[in-house]
């Protein structure tokens, strides 16, 4: 293994001067970064080979966390269900860029069940870019072992733990209308 497991607040160091860095999340490994840090953002969605329209989940450990993220709405519905693994499509704040939402009108937020990513959230003190450690079209990276293998040098870090007890990526669901467009 390259590099050496950091701990949350070591990965939220690196994620404040612009690094991405992979961590566990209920499910896969997930990559991550500063959601305001638009050079590692592009860089994400780069190794990813994601195209940005498509838009990045949030996650974090708090529902005010978000609060810069999404537009007005009542988030009792997704509250209901969270900490946990459902990510709900809020209404985008006016201010959410391009690079984060996509061409969405919503913007997709999690709030994490998972300890070491809560602690993640914590450390860094807001919510941080969660997408899949994989290339486009590959499967998703269920060790740190498999996280080396797809990017190498290309992360700064790779957090240490083990993952959720979740067997498939989070649920998404729209809050405007309750419908599942991604089961888990």
């Amino acid at each position: 293994m390259r590099h050496t497991l950091l701990t949350p607040e070591k990965a939220a160091d690196i994620m404040r001067d612009g690094g991405v860095i992979a961590y566990p999340t209920e499910a896969v490994f997930g990559l991550g970064c500063d959601p305001r840090a638009e050079a590692a953002v592009r860089r994400i969605l780069s190794l990813k080979q994601r195209a940005e329209s498509m838009g990045l989940i949030l996650i974090g450990s708090a529902y005010s966390q978000f609060h810069d993220w999404v537009g007005d709405c009542d988030p009792a519905e997704a509250l209901a269900t969270w900490p946990g693994p459902v990510t709900w499509l809020f209404p985008r704040a006016a201010e959410t860029p391009d690079y984060i939402a996509g061409s969405h009108p919503t913007q997709a937020i999690r709030m994490t069940a998972h300890p070491v990513s809560r602690e993640i959230c914590d450390a860094f003190g807001g919510p941080i870019v969660s997408t899949s450690a994989n290339p486009h079209s590959a499967p998703p990276a269920k060790s740190a072992g498999e996280v080396e293998t797809y990017f190498g040098d290309f992360i700064d870090g790779i957090v240490a733990g083990a993952l959720g007890s979740q067997e498939n990526c989070s649920e998404i669901r729209d809050l405007a209308t309750g419908k599942v467009l991604r089961p888990a």
